[in-house]
């Protein structure tokens, strides 16, 4: 038997699946739209640096050996560090017995310089330091950070300050856009110059 409907049945009911209609629109359209930012997101991490390497050099008017004695040292960053600069009234600890491995120099600044720590960790006798670089604030984060010094020929050295590090997800996107090398490598450039100043006085 057929069923006969009210206009007001019939009207409701239409109502009703034009709703549904809409709703199941609505839903198709918002997965649509996250699946596209899930995909973007994907193809950003793919394109993305996975790793960076800056590093600045200056010829000093030293001969090696003096050159890296005074590298060695944690605490003698203080004359020609650029952060120091920044903030000349950080808080600062050293534990360890300073120029050699597991020497770690602590800092607690203002925004400019942040929170964090460096410790040596392997030292090539007149050739080569490197430490590793722990940031804690304003973001945590690990690098690699070392000093070469190499003879010119000519009673000069060559000095080589860098750091560098790996970009993990999701930071790698950011690395995007922004440009380590721009970003630290003037910071490098002033304290080089500095501490040309500070050996060649």
């Amino acid at each position: 038997m057929w069923k006969v409907l009210s206009r007001d049945t019939f009207q409701n009911e239409v109502f009703c699946t034009l709703e549904d209609n809409q709703f199941l629109n609505q839903m198709m359209t918002l997965l649509y739209i996250l699946a596209g930012i899930v995909l973007l997101i994907l193809i950003l991490a793919m394109i993305a640096p996975k790793s960076y390497n800056v590093s600045r050099s200056i010829e000093i008017a030293k001969p090696k050996n003096e050159v890296f004695e005074n590298l060695r040292f944690l605490k003698n960053q203080d004359a020609w560090s650029p952060w120091n600069k920044k903030d000349p009234n950080m808080e600062k600890k050293f534990t360890g017995t300073d120029g050699e491995v597991g020497a770690t120099s602590y800092w607690n600044g203002n925004k400019d310089v942040g929170e964090g720590e460096q410790e040596l960790t392997k030292i090539v006798d007149g050739e080569r330091i490197e430490s590793e670089l722990r940031f804690l604030k304003p973001w945590k984060s690990t690098s690699d950070a070392y000093l070469v010094t190499e003879d010119t020929g000519s009673g000069n050295t060559k000095v080589t300050w860098g750091f560098s590090g790996k970009n993990k997800f999701p930071t790698s996107i950011f690395m995007l856009f922004m440009n380590m090398d721009k970003a630290v490598g003037g910071d490098f450039e002033e304290g080089l110059a500095s501490l040309k100043a500070v050996l060649e006085q």
